[in-house]
C-alpha cells in the first residue's frame, strides 16, 4: 500500500517548466541564473531569485553552448554560476517506472502463488485431503528391534516368522508357501502393541508405514477410499514392507448396522482396506500389521484368512515378563546395588508394559527428587504405590474423629485379609488420602492366577464389608458413607457369582441376562432380561443372601479379635502407615509390637473419636454394642 501511494505521488509531482536554448542562455547572460545542472541532453537551470522556481532546456550541444555561457559569464562577472555535471539516471528512472507500474499485479499474483503454496503443504488438506498421512520410518537403521520387547515371548515368535518372510522370501516361495497378508495384535492398552510393530520392521529392515485409523475418516466423501489407495500405493512402490494400522476398530467395525452419515464414509473406507489386502492383486510383498484392544466389534471381512491370516494375543505379562520388561526399561539407568527388580515384578500384578515403565520413570524422578546418585528400592516400591494408588495427599486436614473413623475403616479391611482363608495378604495400611480415597488397604496376590474360586469370591466380599463392620463397631451401630465404594464393589461381585458365574445353589450354572453393546461406541449400553420376575427374585435374594452372609463372617472376625483391632488402629494413629510386616508382628504379638493406645491403662479414659457410652473391651472375646449377629447359616 505504501509503496502504491508513493508511485502515486510521483505520478502527480509537477514537472520543471521547458524554455529554449536560446533563453536559458539570455537568463544566465543576464545574471538570474543561480545554479546549472547538465545531465546528459539537459539542463536544468535554478534562479537566484526563488520565486522564478527552476526551468528546464535541452541541449543539442552542451559541451559548447550551455557550458561556455557559462564559463563566460564566470570571466566577466563577480558573482558566478554554478555549474554542475551530473549522471544520466534516465535509465533507472524508466525501469523504476516500470516496477511500479506492475507493483499492484506483482502483489496480487504473490498473494495467489503463497495461497496455493500453503494450500498444497502437509499442514493444510485443503488440495492434498486425499493423501495418505502415513509417516514412513527406514527400516536399515532399526530404532527397536525384538530385544526391545519383553514379556511376550509368544507373540515374538509368531512376528518371527513374519520377518523371515519379508527377509527370504523365495525361501517359502520355493515350498509354495504364500505370505501371509496381514497380522492383527489384539491385547488390551499398554501391552506393547506399537512397540512390537516397530520391533517387526526393524528385524526386517524393511520400511515402516504408521498411520491410525482415524486418520482415514474425514468429512469429505470418499476421502477415506483415496488415502487407503494412496497408501497401498506408496508401499508397493516400497515394497517389500509393513504397513501398521494403530487402533483399526476406527475403520473396521462392523458394516450394517450404522445409520448413515459418516458410518456410510466408514463402510467406503474398510471396502477399500479390504480389497487392498486381498483383491486381484496379490503379489505384493506388503504385510500389514494392525492393532486393536477391541476385536469382538471388527468386521468378520477382516478376519478372514486371506486379509488378517493370524491373530496375535498380547496379554498382562506374568511376574517373569514383568521382571524382564523392567530389566528392559532400566537400561543405563544407574541403579542402586540393593536395588530387586524381581521384588517389584512380584508386587505389581496385572500391570503392563506402559506401567511398568511409568513406575521406572516414577522411580527416577522420586530419586532426582531427592538429590540421589543411584535409585534405591525404596524409590520404585514408592513409585509403585503412587502409579497404583495414586500420590499421597498429606495437605488433606481432616478431624480427630475422622481419623479415628478411617482408621478402623482400614483396619477392618486388613484383619478381614488376615483372618480369612482365601483372601491376599496384607502389603500395607495407611490413613493418609491417596487419590479420592480417604485411606488404603493394599493387598497383593503371592502368585499370578487366572481363575477364582466360589469360596475366594465369598472371603473377598467379606474383606470388603470389614471396613463397615469395624465402622459401626466403632461408632456404636452408626455407619458412615466412607463404605460406599466397598459395598458397591461387594454387590456387584455376589451379583456376577449369581448371573455370570453359575455359583448358585438354587439357580444352578446358568447366565442370566445379555448384554447388547453398540457397534459404533463398542461399550455397554444395556442389558436384555431374559428371565422372567419369578427369577430376577431369587437372583435378587441370592445376592441378598451372599452379601448377608459375608457381612456375618466379618462381623464376627472382627467381634472375636477386637483387642487386635484396636491394636492396629492405635498403631495406624500413632504413625498413619503399616508395612506387611509391622501389620504380621502387631498380630503375631511379639514384643516390640506396642500397646494401644486406648486400653494402656485401665483409668484411662477414651480418646478422642472413640465411640461414646461404650466401656472399652480390655479382654479377648469381649463383645461390645454393635449390630448383632445374624444366625450362622448352616
Amino acid at each position: 500500500m505504501g509503496l502504491a501511494l508513493l508511485y502515486a505521488y510521483r505520478s502527480q509531482t509537477p514537472s520543471v517548466p521547458e524554455v529554449g536554448i536560446s533563453k536559458a542562455i539570455q537568463d544566465v547572460n543576464a545574471g538570474k541564473v543561480k545554479t546549472v545542472t547538465i545531465v546528459a541532453s539537459s539542463a536544468t537551470l535554478e534562479f537566484k531569485d526563488t520565486s522564478l522556481g527552476k526551468e528546464q532546456t535541452t541541449l543539442q550541444e552542451p559541451d559548447t553552448l550551455m557550458a561556455k555561457a557559462v564559463a563566460d559569464y564566470n570571466a566577466t562577472h563577480a558573482d558566478t554560476v554554478d555549474l554542475k555535471i551530473g549522471r544520466d539516471n534516465q535509465t533507472f528512472s524508466v525501469v523504476g517506472s516500470i516496477v511500479l507500474s506492475l507493483l499492484p499485479v506483482l502483489l496480487i499474483g504473490g498473494f495467489f502463488f503463497y495461497m496455493m503454496r500453503q494450500a498444497q503443504g502437509t499442514n493444510n488438506q485443503a488440495l492434498s485431503f486425499g493423501k495418505s498421512r502415513a509417516r514412513m520410518f527406514i527400516g536399515n537403521k532399526p530404532t527397536v528391534t525384538f530385544d526391545d520387547v519383553a514379556g511376550v515371548e509368544e507373540a515374538k515368535q509368531e512376528l518371527t516368522e513374519v520377518v523371515e518372510f519379508l527377509k527370504y522370501p523365495e525361501k517359502f516361495s520355493s515350498l509354495g508357501a504364500r505370505i501371509p497378508r496381514g497380522v492383527l495384535l489384539v491385547g488390551p492398552p499398554g501391552t506393547g502393541k506399537t512397540m512390537l510393530a516397530r520391533a517387526v520392521a526393524g528385524e526386517a529392515g524393511v520400511p515402516f508405514f504408521s498411520i491410525s485409523g482415524s486418520e482415514f475418516v474425514e468429512m469429505f466423501v470418499g476421502v477415506g477410499a483415496s488415502r487407503v489407495r494412496d497408501l497401498f500405493d506408496q508401499a508397493k512402490r516400497n515394497a517389500p514392507c509393513i504397513v501398521f494400522i494403530d487402533e483399526i476398530d476406527a475403520v473396521g467395525r462392523q458394516r450394517g448396522a450404522g445409520l448413515g452419515g459418516s458410518h456410510d464414509e466408514r463402510e467406503q473406507t474398510l471396502n477399500q482396506i479390504l480389497v487392498e489386502m486381498d483383491g486381484f492383486d496379490t503379489g505384493t510383498n506388503v504385510i500389514v500389521v494392525a492393532a486393536t484392544n477391541r476385536p469382538d466389534v471388527l468386521d468378520p471381512a477382516l478376519l478372514r484368512p486371506g486379509r488378517f491370516d493370524r491373530q496375535v494375543v498380547l496379554d498382562r505379562p506374568d511376574i517373569k515378563g514383568r521382571k524382564a520388561i523392567l530389566d528392559v526399561h532400566v537400561r543405563g539407568k544407574p541403579l542402586d546395588k540393593n536395588v530387586d527388580l524381581l521384588r517389584i515384578g512380584q508386587i505389581s500384578p496385572g500391570f503392563s508394559g506402559a506401567d511398568l515403565a511409568n513406575v521406572v520413570n516414577e522411580a527416577a524422578i522420586l530419586a532426582a527428587r531427592r538429590n540421589k546418585k543411584q535409585i534405591g528400592q525404596i524409590d520404585f516400591e514408592e513409585a509403585l504405590e503412587k502409579v497404583a494408588l495414586g500420590p499421597e495427599r498429606r495437605s488433606r486436614v481432616i478431624t480427630e474423629k475422622e481419623k479415628w473413623i478411617v482408621a478402623y475403616h482400614e483396619a477392618g479391611h486388613a484383619l478381614c485379609f488376615k483372618l480369612l482363608k482365601h483372601t491376599n495378604p496384607v502389603h500395607k495400611i495407611s490413613v493418609v488420602a491417596r487419590g479420592m480415597a480417604m485411606g488404603v488397604t493394599w493387598s497383593l496376590p503371592q502368585e499370578d492366577r487366572y481363575f477364582r474360586t466360589r469360596k475366594e469370591f465369598e472371603d473377598d466380599i467379606a474383606a470388603a464389608l470389614g471396613g463397615w463392620v469395624a465402622e459401626q463397631l466403632h461408632l456404636g451401630g452408626d455407619a458412615t458413607t466412607g463404605a460406599s465404594n466397598d459395598i458397591e464393589k461387594a454387590t456387584e461381585m455376589a451379583r456376577q457369582m449369581v448371573t455370570k458365574f453359575g455359583m448358585s445353589e438354587k439357580l444352578g450354572p446358568l447366565q442370566y441376562g445379555k448384554t447388547d453393546e453398540l457397534i459404533f461406541l463398542g461399550r455397554q449400553i444395556q442389558e436384555e432380561r431374559n428371565y422372567s420376575e419369578d427369577v430376577a427374585k431369587i437372583i435378587d435374594s441370592e445376592v441378598h443372601d451372599i452379601v448377608d452372609r459375608a457381612r456375618q463372617r466379618a462381623y464376627e472376625v472382627l467381634t472375636n479379635n477386637r483387642d487386635k483391632l484396636d491394636l492396629v488402629v492405635s498403631k495406624l494413629i500413632e504413625q498413619e502407615t503399616l508395612e506387611s510386616d509391622e501389620f504380621n508382628k502387631l498380630f503375631d504379638g511379639e514384643p516390640d509390637a506396642g500397646v494401644p493406645v486406648a486400653a494402656s491403662t485401665p483409668d484411662q479414659s477414651p480418646p478422642p473419636g472413640a465411640p461414646a457410652g461404650e466401656e472399652r473391651r480390655r479382654e479377648k472375646g469381649e463383645k461390645g454394642k454393635g449390630p448383632a449377629p445374624a444366625p450362622t447359616p448352616a
